[in-house]
């Protein structure tokens, strides 16, 4: 029996390090190259770098997997120090402490190209994201593009900045909102760990990574839509992980609670609803005690997302985002394919009526889609798109490995732990200030200057850097999944599906490596650690 135990444990971790051997491979070779060339071109340094990656990957997985068998949490005493009695109040306030140089810094907010378009959309101003829709009602401005209900909470403290005098002011309002929500979540989640008695070193760490890390500040004065269902996806994640772990009986309150979550989330990010309907399903088939009560809490939040996307919005003018911002791989493809193929007259013609073959080549940008789908026709057909699709498929057939490489470049950052790109919001953008708003950072710009760097350097740290990389976070999940798999506690890989489902996302999403793509796992990661840990040896932990 114990031969079987160990060969299961060499089998996953063996598996597991030969995934992460060929992430690096070939990761690498995309990073300089743009393509496999490295890997296949040199083949045989290629299998000795595969060979000694392996046994490093294998040997750290495994000594970490003994390391998790034999560990057995020690019982927490009833520690009378302010923490342990008050974690909730005491972490937000550390949190708000440690926050204070970026707030105080960069007040009012920060501003990046999408909030921005977003407050144009509100006040009826032109915006490049009106421009590409087929608008219900020209006067209206807001599209859907961008969640409404964010553009709304934002605009409309902007107005009753202006209201009162001063843009700025407006604007800071925002930020408070949204300082507390980010701040009172993250605490939330240390006031669970102490619930669930995660070792006291661990809480203080992840304490101070809330705290210091300067993607958490920098984020939270940042006016993207992404910070707030951030916040409601690591509230989604805990309360799965809370309902798999424990028999619940669900009374009306905790019916309309999970309720008032699922819409808010589809509410703050128009993919909310891709996360909860791939993983709300897999929650269900752990959840024998509650079915019914889950399954009309689903079928209500179908009924609302259908209603809210069919009926509300329409009727009140608001325009659908463009079906262009689902087709970034495809999109992606051709525009690579064009690129580096000679195409018929026939293939000519029905790509120039979608993408606008006059300049298509040069709009081809390997990490970001978004140039090849500024010039998407948006008065195009469902028939001129299902020819559209017809040749995509035939060149698919001509040239894989083209299709291949297109996707890789757009994605890959997400699974290779050595690129960083796109990582944080600092600059000051002047996209409203050209429309008549008084915005601006305030005098500061010496500690802006400093905060921004550390920022800027933070991920580029040995070690502690690893923390804000995008591709090492996706290993650490792949890491929890496989042990386990290998423990053979499936049930406990269901609180993690949200956090895969984000990670489709990204891979769906018009941008290489795009920190505030994959940031709901990133910043539940602190989180997710110590359910694992929770869960896995829960049955150790002496309850007080």
């Amino acid at each position: 029996m114990k031969d079987l135990f160990n060969l299961k444990k060499n089998i996953s971790a063996s598996i597991l390090s030969l995934i992460y051997s060929l992430l690096i491979i070939f990761g690498t070779s995309y990073m300089i190259k743009g393509n496999a060339s490295i890997v296949f071109k040199n083949y045989i340094l290629s299998i000795i770098a595969l060979i000694a990656l392996f046994t490093l990957f294998r040997g750290i997985i495994l000594f970490i997997f003994n390391l998790i068998d034999k560990y057995k949490p020690k019982k927490i005493s009833k520690l009378k120090n302010f923490y342990d009695n008050h974690p909730f109040i005491t972490s937000i306030t550390v949190i708000l402490v440690l926050w204070l140089p970026y707030i105080i810094s960069f007040y009012p907010a920060i501003l990046s190209p999408d909030p921005s378009y977003q407050i144009k959309q509100y006040f009826g101003i032109s915006n490049k994201y009106s421009n590409y829709s087929i608008m219900i009602d020209p006067s209206v401005t807001i599209t859907n593009h961008h969640p409404v209900v964010h553009t709304l909470l934002l605009g409309t403290c902007l107005k009753l900045g202006n209201m009162i005098g001063s843009d700025n002011l407006g604007l800071f309002m925002y930020s408070i909102i949204q300082i507390l929500i980010l701040s009172s979540v993250l605490a939330f989640t240390l006031y669970y760990m102490k619930k669930i008695n995660t070792p006291f070193k661990y809480r203080i760490f992840s304490l101070l990574v809330y705290s210091l890390v300067p993607m958490f500040p920098l984020y939270a004065m940042s006016a993207v839509k992404d910070v707030i269902f951030t916040s409601l996806i690591i509230l989604y994640l805990l309360l799965i992980y809370h309902l798999v772990k424990n028999k619940i009986d669900l009374k009306i309150k905790h019916i309309l609670g999970i309720l008032l979550l699922l819409i808010l989330i589809v509410l703050f990010r128009n993919n909310g609803f891709h996360i909860i309907l791939l993983s709300f399903p897999f929650f269900l088939l752990t959840q024998k005690e509650n079915l019914k009560k889950l399954l009309l809490i689903f079928i209500l939040f179908l009924t609302f997302n259908y209603s809210y996307n069919n009926i509300i919005l329409p009727g009140f003018k608001v325009t659908p985002s463009s079906i262009r911002e689902t087709l970034s791989i495809p999109f992606q493809q051709t525009a690579r394919y064009v690129k580096y193929n000679k195409l018929t007259k026939e293939e000519y013609e029905i790509y120039d009526k979608i993408l606008d073959m006059s300049d298509l080549a040069d709009r081809y940008k390997p990490e970001i889609s978004d140039p090849v789908k500024s010039k998407y026709n948006k008065y195009a057909t469902n028939e001129e798109l299902k020819e559209y699709f017809k040749y995509w498929f035939k060149d698919l057939t001509k040239d894989p490995v083209t299709y291949i490489d297109a996707t890789v470049n757009n994605t890959y950052g997400y699974f290779y732990p050595f690129k960083t790109n796109w990582y944080i919001y600092y600059k000051y953008d002047t996209r409203i200030v050209k429309d008549g708003f008084s915005y601006h950072y305030n005098t500061l710009e010496t500690s802006r200057g400093i905060l921004s760097d550390f920022g800027l350097i933070f991920p580029y740290i040995p070690i502690i850097g690893l923390i804000s990389n995008i591709g090492f976070n996706t290993w650490i999940l792949m890491f929890l999944t496989t042990y386990l798999i290998y423990k053979k506690k499936l049930k406990g890989i269901v609180y993690l599906i949200p956090s895969y489902v984000v990670l489709l996302v990204c891979v769906a999403s018009p941008v290489n490596t795009y920190f505030r793509y994959a940031m709901p796992y990133i910043f539940a990661m602190p989180l997710t650690i110590s359910l694992f840990i929770d869960y896995i040896k829960g049955d150790l932990y002496e309850k007080k």
